[in-house]
Parts: C-alpha cells; sequence; structure tokens
C-alpha cells in the first residue's frame, strides 16, 4: 500500500516529527546516584535522581560529615554530648547545651507528652541493664530484682526544666538514649541539606525507615515493608510520595533467645519489659522524626492502645501485625499498601480521622 500524503498534512506531520525530536533531545536522561554510609548503627542508602555527578557527589560527602557527626554528638553510650548531660542530670546540676543537642531534648518531651509515655527517650538505665547500650548482642534478660528498682524510679521527663539553653531536672533518674527518634531527625536534616542543594528528587533510606523528596526519575519511590516473620519476604509495597516519611518497628530488629523466649528491644516504659502485642509496625507521615517516635510509640501502646496514641500523635497512616499474624490499618493507610498475600485478612480501623495530617 502506498500512502499519499497532501501539502498541509505532509507540514502538520513534519513538524510532529521536529517536535518530538526537540523535545527528546531537550529532556536529559535522568541519572540515578547510590550512595552508603554507615551511621546510627544501620546502613543508610542515599539515591540522588535527576541532577549531574558533580552536585550529587558533593551532596552525598557533605551528608557523609554530617551524619558523622550527628552520630557522634547523640551517643548515648560513648563520650558525647548526650553522655555529657546525662552525667549532669545524674548529679542535680544544671548542664548547658549546644544548639545541636537542644532541638532533640525539646522534641523528647514532646513526644512523650503526646504518646501518654508510650514513648520515653529518658530510660537509658533500662536500656543499659537490658545490654542494648552496647555494640554487642546481649543474651539474656536483666534479674527480676533489677526490673523492680527500676520500675520504683520510673524517669519522669515531666521534670526535666529547659530554659534557654540550660537543662536541669528534680529527677536524677533521667538519662538520655536518643535512639527512639535521632534516626528519623537525622533524616529529615538529610533531606533539608538535599533540598538546599537544588536537589528534588532523592530518598534517604536507613535501613528501611526512610523519607523522600520528588520521585524516581517518571515513576515514584516504591518501597517494600518487610515481613515480621518470612525473612528476606516483604509483606506489602507502597509508592512513597514527595515529602513522606516511613517508618517501621518490629520485634526483629534486635533481639535475642533465652530459655526458648524471644526478647527484643522494644521495652514499655512503664513494665521495663520487651512490648508483647505486636511483631511490627508502620507508619506514614511528613515528619521523620515524629514517624521513628510514633512506630515506636505505637508499638508499645499495643492493641489496646494503638489508636488512642496514634489519634494523640497526630498519626493517621498506620499499618499494624500482631503476634498471631493478623494485620490491622487504618482506613487511610488501607488504599496505600499493596499487599503480596492477596488473601490477608485485615481489621481495618475508622475511629481515626482520614484527613491528611
Amino acid at each position: 500500500m502506498r500512502i499519499i500524503l497532501r501539502s498541509r498534512t505532509k507540514s502538520i506531520f513534519a513538524l510532529l516529527i521536529a517536535l518530538f525530536l526537540l523535545s527528546a533531545c531537550s529532556e536529559p536522561k535522568q541519572e540515578i546516584h547510590k550512595y552508603s554510609y554507615f551511621t546510627f548503627g544501620t546502613i543508610i542508602q542515599l539515591t540522588i535522581a535527576g541532577v549531574e555527578k558533580e552536585l550529587a557527589d558533593e551532596a552525598a560527602a557533605e551528608l557523609d560529615t554530617k551524619f558523622a557527626d550527628m552520630h557522634n554528638d547523640w551517643h548515648a553510650w560513648q563520650p558525647s554530648p548526650v553522655m555529657t548531660l546525662n552525667q549532669q542530670l545524674a548529679k542535680g546540676e544544671t548542664a548547658t547545651v549546644d544548639e545541636k543537642l537542644l532541638p532533640l531534648l525539646l522534641k523528647a518531651k514532646a513526644f512523650t507528652d503526646i504518646s501518654s509515655d508510650t514513648f520515653n527517650p529518658a530510660i537509658g538505665h533500662l536500656l543499659f541493664m537490658w545490654g542494648y547500650q552496647k555494640d554487642e548482642q546481649p543474651i539474656e534478660p536483666p534479674a527480676q530484682l533489677k526490673i523492680d528498682e527500676y520500675l520504683n524510679n520510673i524517669p519522669d521527663l515531666s521534670k526535666l526544666k529547659i530554659d534557654g539553653n540550660q537543662v536541669s531536672s528534680s529527677d536524677n533518674n533521667i538519662q538520655f538514649d536518643l535512639g527512639g527518634f535521632a534516626k528519623g531527625y537525622g533524616i529529615d536534616r538529610a533531606i533539608d541539606h538535599l533540598k538546599s542543594k537544588g536537589i528534588t528528587n532523592a530518598i534517604v533510606n536507613a535501613g528501611g525507615d526512610l523519607k523522600v523528596i520528588g520521585q524516581q526519575t517518571d515513576r515514584p519511590w516504591r518501597i517494600g515493608i518487610r515481613h515480621p516473620r518470612k525473612t528476606g519476604s516483604v509483606i506489602g509495597l507502597l509508592d512513597v510520595n514527595d515529602g513522606e516519611s516511613v517508618f517501621t518497628s518490629g520485634d526483629y530488629e534486635r533481639y535475642f533467645i533465652y530459655e526458648d523466649r524471644r526478647y527484643h528491644h522494644i521495652l514499655d516504659p512503664r513494665t521495663g519489659l520487651p512490648a508483647t502485642d505486636l511483631t511490627s509496625v508502620t507508619i506514614i507521615t511528613e515528619d521523620a522524626a515524629l514517624a521513628d517516635a510514633a512506630a515506636t510509640a505505637l508499638f508499645v501502646a499495643g492493641l489496646k492502645d494503638w489508636e488512642k496514641v496514634a489519634t494523640q500523635m497526630g498519626i493517621n497512616k498506620v499499618m499494624l501485625i500482631d503476634k498471631h499474624g493478623q494485620l490491622y490499618m487504618t482506613a487511610a493507610m488501607q488504599p496505600r499498601m499493596q499487599l503480596v498475600e492477596k488473601d490477608q485478612d485485615i481489621v481495618i480501623s475508622r475511629t481515626i480521622s482520614d484527613e491528611n495530617r
């Protein structure tokens, strides 16, 4: 078959071809740049899209320094401003804290208050007692006598006074361990730094806890949510939107088996023991520090109180998995999560407002 184009049709066809070629030439291929760091006790993976390699390399090198500084400044059991503060509080002294630590202390108080004490970053003594303030994995739980001693002296962050950069407390049991949300706070700062460099498409992923800006070239950033009982498997997939953070707390992250019982690192500040109801909690919200703290708080709150605590913390996208494998979701989370096991039974909570927070 021979196709004959009239002159006007030929002109339009030629114009469309020219526009297509011009568009193809003017839209450079989106580059992907990947970097890795080890800090906060985990591997942090940085992926930057859509900028030249020189800019990505420069931003990544600067973040390497920033992550190292944050790790050193916020460490709870090695020489650091946090350790110095803890020593002064234990002696009943007033401490002068620098501008890098002060915002975390303010968030620590706020998160504890809105979580009904299911999140308490002042339980350094308890974490030390359980063996989680060291690099080696603990091998047995502390004696009940030590737990009872802690329960008689649970640190009360309402007694912490912050006046400018002066910090004091009438409770000398307060010993900060900021690990429950420092990673999230650090990711927030990392994303802020990338944006200040003009980078608008990136993901900062710290061992599965992450925050994104923009998207990965022509599609959203897609991640998998780890299955708490199937090693190497995911229970669901979700696309992460610009500015969102996704954080998961699970009893599989740090744990040991003693006399056929699993003991994990997510401790209930109210009992001194590992929380028992759940195996995994996943949170989606914009503030990574809040997401980090809320994932822990809801894990501790358990099936009885997680909805109340989520509402208090302003979280409306939540997925929980209990110790029997039952899934619970908020109505706002359900359309976001693409479950791998299609026949999975889900309990949908409609007591939490669906409006975006």
